[in-house]
């Protein structure tokens, strides 16, 4: 975009900030922020506090509702969360500008991965690097580099880095959906994927988890007084299962199943957890209406009782002429960069779909370019944190400037 070329001087700045973004994001990585880490979460955020605190914005710290958890053994309780940060600068600005990152990651404090180290003179390898820590340099970076431009104060941001995102966002949800509606488009720091494609449309997700009573009874004495909740959870396991591949787009995942103990006991309880996708809104009846006919013929055996917990908490993010429109701005800030700008569609959800769902237009894969996400070859490309920050940079002062046109995106 030609109209993109005097604004590139301001980007220069960001190609010095590499080491400090690369020794930023070792410090990050060595903070557990697994997702049930409360203590952890606040130190992020005490850290993030620290390093966005300079840009000038209203920071506030907001307190989260605990959220209720069917637990291992089968019992309902209450779990803590931890602090979400809220940052907002120019809000009477003409544009605003949503941007979400979150600051949890998918390894708690008993997990072996605990520290970032570098495997190559190019990556970086370590607990949350691409997902999402380096994202949230990415933003920073964008944000300084706006704030020290000419341009400064014509564009209005906001920033929400939430600490349940892992989970599906229960928590900080309301609050997104609430940001949304005060802004004109969005931004979200995911990994964009290994190979720098950004993610077009998401399936939606549903976290569930099913809870089976039996009666436990000694197993070589009187094995006939039992109901064996570990084989009515298995024929659970296997009905659900089946539902795979009935409907174009539903795909569903048994990730957990907990139950028993000795076994001269007949086991008394079982917890199935399971994650549904799926591509088409409408699919939802399906699926509830299924698991409804499944459990009714569980519970319809004697002495077995199942309870189902859970819902779709992220629907389908499906592409519109209004995202269309904002992957065609962000492709030409792209082509301006020399970048190659890929778009795919993806089974994966994220705070993104929160944001469509609250009508909000978003690119949701704006951070940086990494790989083996929720593994132990979890990596980042250290070189994707200054491209990927001038990529946002070029967005928002081309925005705040008027050389980019967002009218159409919001009304």
């Amino acid at each position: 975009m030609a109209e993109l070329t005097d604004l590139m001087a301001h980007l220069d700045w960001i190609d010095a900030q590499y080491d400090g973004m690369v020794a930023d994001l070792i410090h990050l990585a060595a903070i557990n922020s697994g997702s049930y880490n409360v203590a952890g979460l606040e130190r992020m955020a005490n850290e993030l506090t620290r390093l966005f605190g300079p840009l000038g914005g209203q920071v506030r710290r907001v307190t989260l509702e605990s959220i209720v958890r069917i637990g291992d053994d089968g019992e309902s309780g209450t779990c803590e969360l931890g602090p979400l940060l809220h940052m907002r600068k120019h809000p009477s600005a003409p544009l605003q500008v949503l941007l979400v990152g979150h600051m949890d990651t998918v390894f708690g404090t008993e997990h072996s991965f605990q520290r970032a180290k570098r495997i190559s003179a190019k990556r970086l390898e370590g607990p949350g690097v691409a997902d999402l820590k380096g994202g949230l340099l990415v933003m920073l970076k964008a944000l300084e580099c706006l704030e020290r431009s000419p341009w400064a104060g014509r564009l209005g941001w906001e920033v929400v880095l939430n600490p349940d995102e892992e989970l599906g966002s229960p928590g900080s949800a309301a609050h997104l959906s609430a940001a949304a509606k005060r802004n004109h488009l969005g931004l979200v720091y995911e990994p964009a994927m290994a190979d720098g494609a950004f993610a077009a449309a998401r399936k939606g997700s549903g976290n569930f988890t099913a809870f089976v009573q039996g009666r436990a009874a000694h197993a070589g004495r009187e094995p006939q007084l039992g109901r064996n909740a570990l084989r009515a959870a298995a024929d659970f396991v296997i009905a659900i299962d089946n539902l795979n591949a009935r409907r174009p787009g539903v795909t569903l995942n048994v990730g957990f199943v907990h139950g028993g103990g000795p076994v001269n006991i007949v086991p008394d309880r079982a917890v199935v957890r399971f994650n549904i996708r799926l591509s088409d809104p409408r699919d939802e009846a399906w699926i509830h209406s299924r698991l409804a006919a499944i459990g009714q013929e569980i519970n319809a055996r004697d002495g077995i009782t199942l309870s189902l917990q859970g819902d779709f908490a992220r629907k389908p993010k499906i592409l519109d002429t209004v995202h269309r429109r904002l992957f065609d701005i962000v492709r030409g800030c792209g082509q301006a960069l020399g970048l190659s700008m890929v778009w795919r569609d993806t089974g994966g959800c994220c705070d993104g779909n929160n944001l469509t769902a609250a009508g909000l237009p978003n690119i949701d894969t704006m951070g940086a370019i990494g790989g083996g996400l929720h593994s132990t070859d979890e990596y980042v490309e250290l070189a994707s944190l200054v491209e990927r920050s001038r990529l946002s940079a070029l967005l928002l002062l081309g925005l705040a400037s008027g050389r980019l046109d967002a009218k159409p995106l919001r009304g």
